[in-house]
């Protein structure tokens, strides 16, 4: 190909990032839940006629992204060529063949120029309710968690169908958010469909098959060059969770060569009884990224790119058989990039972070008002974020989302979905561990219901019993704690009771240190008194 010929390959490459932006925005702008419209938990992407992803939005967390790249594969088995027309969206929340639980909503929308099939866009976003026994890690198998929507047609032609919209609103307790989230869904599909047609006129193009084999072997070369520079051979690890009532181990071994990396999560600890069990396809997802954050945290994320990384495991809690319940899975989850990033840190020493606080610190809340009083009911869902391990050169990043990316919810946008005041929401003085570079710090969260009211929540915690590990001589982060305001302490994971005019404190973990304590500069010290990172007692 030509200079001008690449020059135009790469300003098409371009173009279709923007549509796939574009994409996530129409869903960010017009979600009805606080958790895709504040926080960002969601995913947009375009795929060719194969299945096969050629772009992703930067918008959007691994969990959603990754499990999308293999999901849109299980929709074109679902669903016959013959039975796609213009105007189709499908719908599932599969947990095994979408994003790994319930609560996550995956819509696919063919595209069509002149009839001919040309692309489909998908994208997957968190509504705030599913029915079941709400968002925890309390039921027994998958159909306690809520209704399930097998791999079907949310539109056809552009006719929407509902019947299913009916047995949305029979099924859950926000019907008009959950629902509202689906039309977001389905306009954010349409919006990238007409973008891309758009752009496809525009440029004279009748199919993407060109651009396609650009994009996927530019990327192939970059990835095997990137991958031809590390050390080849096997490294294992394994870290301790808090589990639900009993400690939980995981264990991976990752193996590079020079076609690609091999991740195998053998002497993984057996699926659990309670909900946070994984399936593989999420499992994958964050083991998928944390490989590429260190091979090639530059070069795209699509389909060539995650050829190149391999997943295997039994039947285990990181690869969970149906009908395991699976609700938390983003909990366990979650710390699959630390576990593989742990096995690496042999392999790269000096170039791996220490642990972090992983799995987000998610809460749920059924506020309701006491008994004989007058109030209003609600379902009240935020995301909050420990401390990220310190790097090797700098300190970890505090009451940040690593590695799920999202963002937490402002105050004010939570006050608003419910009857709740939140008191108190700062950093957690102390809570990174000490090393050269100092572990990100966690936070300090008071909850309270407005007077007359009391709330349920589901408690989604972990590093509570087993704390971030330092790395390279550097101290562990803080673990995390859940209490009432008397001092009561409340279980990690869990639906449990908070009554009228007590406060929920949670204090997230911190990140670990990185480096020995005593190679932390005095100035770098006098800095974490100076902003109350630390206390004085701690250094």
């Amino acid at each position: 190909m030509s200079d001008i010929g690449n020059i135009r390959m790469q300003v098409m490459w371009n173009r279709l990032v923007s549509v796939v932006e574009e994409q996530a925005l129409t869903l960010l702008r017009t979600a009805f839940s606080t958790s895709v419209r504040e926080s960002g938990d969601l995913s947009a992407g375009v795929f060719n006629p194969k299945g096969e992803m050629l772009a992703q939005a930067v918008t959007g967390t691994p969990g959603h992204v990754n499990t999308m790249a293999e999901a849109v594969a299980h929709f074109m088995a679902a669903i016959p060529r013959d039975d796609m027309f213009e105007g189709d969206t499908y719908v599932t929340n599969d947990p095994w063949l979408g994003t790994g639980h319930l609560h996550d909503i995956t819509m696919v929308s063919p595209s069509f120029l002149d009839g001919k099939l040309v692309a489909f866009f998908a994208c997957t976003a968190h509504v705030v309710d599913v029915g079941g026994r709400g968002f925890g890690a309390d039921g027994k198998s998958v159909y306690e968690e809520g209704i399930q929507i097998p791999i079907m047609k949310f539109a056809e032609k552009g006719v929407v169908n509902r019947d299913l919209v009916h047995l949305l609103r029979v099924n859950v307790r926000e019907p008009n958010q959950v629902v509202g989230d689906f039309y977001s869904l389905a306009a954010c599909n349409d919006v990238g469909r007409r973008r891309l047609t758009g752009m496809m006129r525009e440029a004279g193009l009748s199919s993407l098959d060109d651009l396609g084999t650009f994009i996927f072997s530019r990327t192939r070369e970059a990835m095997l060059e990137r991958i031809a520079s590390l050390p080849k051979g096997s490294w294992s690890n394994e870290l301790t969770t808090d589990g639900y009532d009993e400690p939980v181990k995981l264990a991976a071994t990752v193996s590079v060569g020079e076609g690609g990396l091999h991740v195998d999560f053998s002497g993984t600890d057996a699926m659990s009884r309670w909900g946070i069990n994984v399936p593989i396809i999420y499992s994958k997802a964050y083991a998928c990224y944390a490989l590429k954050c260190v091979v090639a945290p530059d070069i795209p994320n699509n389909a060539a790119s995650l050829a190149l990384f391999t997943v295997s495991s039994p039947t285990n809690i990181l690869n969970a058989a149906r009908p395991a319940p699976v609700s938390l899975r983003h909990v366990i989850g979650h710390l699959v990039p630390d576990l593989i990033l742990g096995a690496l840190a042999t392999a790269l020493p000096g170039r791996i972070l220490a642990e972090g606080a992983g799995a987000l610190w998610n809460i749920h809340l059924s506020v309701r008002p006491v008994a004989g009083a007058e109030g209003r009911r609600a379902e009240v869902l935020m995301f909050n974020s420990g401390g990220m391990g310190a790097r090797p050169g700098l300190d970890g990043l505090s009451a940040t989302a690593f590695p799920s990316g999202v963002h937490t919810m402002p105050i004010e946008a939570t006050e608003n979905t419910g009857p709740i005041v939140i008191w108190r929401k700062e950093l957690r003085p102390d809570s990174g561990g000490d090393g050269e570079f100092r572990g990100g710090l966690g936070q300090i969260i008071e909850i309270e219901a407005l007077a007359g009211h009391e709330f349920d929540f589901s408690a989604m915690f972990d590093r509570v019993r087993h704390p971030a590990r330092g790395r390279a001589g550097g101290v562990d982060g803080r673990a995390g704690v859940a209490r009432l305001d008397d001092g009561t302490p409340m279980r990690p994971k869990g639906w449990q009771h908070v009554p009228a005019g007590r406060r929920l404190v949670l204090e997230l973990p911190g990140g670990g240190g990185y480096g020995p304590p005593e190679r932390r500069s005095g100035e770098a010290r006098q800095l974490d008194l100076t902003r109350g990172y630390v206390s004085g007692s701690s250094t």
